[in-house]
């Protein structure tokens, strides 16, 4: 390894050291009530070094917002493999629902979601962004998956993106309305949103399935 590679590998640790510091203390304290200063105290980094990967705290808060936006790329491509060649309609929806709740439902992911919408106003083209990164995507991804059903007689599907709607909102319009509302103290189990999870499949196929016998 050359003396350029390690130093490549210690920049990046480095960055994600000062994320991570910057996460924590952004959710226990809010954007307002975090300091450069307590970042960098807290990721072990000189200010030199912390103002090196990063201009400021907008920059930094909005690099951490977009790595969170950037957690759904699995997911999407879970859409686009499961739905390629659906060998069971149900089984393959249930495991697309579970999965979907599963990357939502995080906690780190939820507090998140929640600073960012109290920051909204100080941040509108961010939450603007996030929001295109990461919901939008997912329905954007999953209605075009939804009209090849369609294609295939398998689902009844007039209009996709509002059929992707009706989808992610069976699946998370309860937990996430609840969560966005009662913080870290939302309790629901793997169990539950599993059962949830199921639950929005089964309403949804009720509703789009071709052959509803």
């Amino acid at each position: 390894m050359t003396l350029e590679h390690t130093e490549e590998g210690r920049s990046a640790r480095k960055r994600r050291m000062i994320m991570e510091a910057a996460t924590t203390l952004f959710l226990r304290n809010g954007y307002q009530g975090t300091s450069m200063d307590e970042i960098a105290t807290l990721a072990a980094a000189s200010k030199q070094t912390l103002y090196k990967h990063f201009a400021d705290k907008e920059a930094l808060f909005s690099a951490i917002v977009l790595g969170v936006a950037g957690t759904v790329e699995s997911f999407l491509e879970r859409i686009a493999t499961t739905l390629a060649e659906p060998k069971h309609l149900y089984a393959d929806l249930q495991d697309i629902a579970r999965h979907y709740i599963k990357t939502v439902m995080q906690p780190q992911v939820l507090q998140m979601r929640r600073l960012l919408i109290g920051e909204s106003a100080r941040f509108p083209e961010l939450t603007r962004e996030y929001y295109e990164k990461a919901p939008e995507r997912v329905l954007a991804a999953l209605a075009p998956e939804l009209k090849d059903l369609d294609k295939r007689g398998l689902l009844k599907v007039d209009d996709p993106v509002l059929a992707a709607k009706h989808f992610a909102f069976l699946i998370l319009g309860t937990p996430l309305d609840k969560a966005m509302f009662y913080g870290d103290e939302i309790g629901y189990s793997e169990e539950e949103l599993m059962r949830l999870a199921d639950e929005g499949v089964k309403a949804f196929l009720r509703a789009y399935r071709a052959d509803p016998s």
